[in-house]
């Protein structure tokens, strides 16, 4: 499945964002007036192939989650037991997530890819939906556990290249899932105590950053805890010394379930030419991951925004992408990519619904 997925994944349509570059001049707007909503209208066209391309509707949200080995090594002060009890929160409907999504109209899937406490069977819903069209639907629980937390990276390799290939697959499914039923734009979240550090190794191993620059505070840690998660960043990458050339093989190193599976639902939506609107460092993290599989796949992804953590910073810049907004969040959940989804979804809608000077009789300069 990895390999087919990749094999399909190809460059933005050279003629399409020529033709939309070509409609933003012919706009009733100053050229070059909508910023980089003008180039991400181009782009999407790109992706899509058309100008203009669909708009980006309905979204979807996928969580995906996942415990820690590398918690034993003191990295945050949080309990890990709090993924599992998070994800109960996102299916009651009581998470940050939720409340953003019933704004944008987004639906919720969680991911259960390797969460380190067994989970209640959650019944499916009682229309079969996917929870897909419109967000009105309960938020629903996909169980996809390859194993109960990642090994201590710190200490041995976090995970199996077998285990880490099966939570990218885990997210290439949930990615054509998702599609299938209908979203016509995927956005990633995130759950799992402790992944902050992970990322951190990962940005590091795939940008050449120092650990310190790829490292953040996480949860708001303290100075010493901080210190520690450095020092335990950089012990773990001359320990494994991960070849970013080989994404596989540094997500077995010093990944998580859910940095792999975010790598693959952005690989499935690159497949399939829809957008991925990517949240905070851990998407990053991944999305660095997704590149180093398929560089192609950079042309799916849109930057929802700047993460207060440094290493998103370090990663968006490798990656040649500009963040939407700037609002110093560090949540995760996917809470940033549903506050920029408007913005996505107003570069498109520009295409679309705005007369040209010719079609409403306004004079040009």
């Amino acid at each position: 499945m990895l390999h087919t997925t990749i094999a399909a994944i190809r460059p933005l349509d050279e003629p399409a964002m020529v033709a939309a570059g070509e409609l933003q001049g012919r706009l009733t707007k100053p050229a070059g007036s909508l910023g980089a909503l003008e180039e991400l209208s181009v782009r999407l066209a790109g992706l899509a192939c058309a100008c203009p391309p669909p708009l980006p509707e309905p979204a979807a949200v996928a969580i995906f989650a996942g415990d820690h080995g590398v918690h034993a090594q003191g990295v945050t002060p949080w309990p890990q037991e709090v993924t599992a009890q998070m994800i109960g929160n996102f299916l009651a409907g009581g998470a940050v997530v939720n409340a953003f999504a019933r704004q944008a109209g987004a639906s919720v899937t969680v991911v259960d890819v390797g969460v380190a406490t067994p989970l209640p069977v959650v019944p499916a819903q009682a229309d079969g939906s996917s929870g897909v069209s419109g967000g009105t639907k309960t938020p629903r629980l996909v169980a996809a556990n390859v194993r109960r937390g990642t090994r201590d990276l710190a200490v041995t390799a976090a995970l199996t290249r077998d285990e880490a290939r099966a939570a990218v697959e885990t997210g290439i499914r949930v990615a054509r899932e998702l599609i299938d039923a209908g979203a016509g734009i995927l956005l990633t979240g995130d759950m799992g105590i402790g992944n902050t550090t992970p990322a951190a190794a990962l940005i590091a191993a795939f940008t050449g950053v120092d650990p310190a620059e790829a490292t953040g505070r996480g949860t708001g840690v303290d100075d010493c805890t901080y210190a520690r998660k450095i020092d335990v960043v950089r012990a773990a990458l001359a320990r494994h010394v991960p070849d970013p050339a080989d994404p596989l093989g540094v997500l077995a190193a010093v990944g998580g379930l859910e940095h792999a599976a975010l790598a693959g639902l952005i690989l499935g939506a690159a497949a399939r030419r829809v957008p991925v609107l990517l949240d905070g460092v851990i998407a990053v993290s991944a999305a660095l991951a997704a590149a180093a599989f398929a560089p192609d796949a950079v042309g799916a992804m849109v930057a929802g925004h700047r993460s207060a953590e440094p290493g998103a910073t370090a990663g968006l810049r490798h990656l040649g992408l500009d963040p939407l907004i700037d609002l110093g969040l560090r949540l995760g959940e996917g809470t940033g990519a549903l506050l920029a989804l408007p913005v996505v979804t107003g570069a498109v809608r520009v295409l679309h619904e705005v007369a040209t000077f010719d079609s409403a009789g306004v004079a040009e300069k």
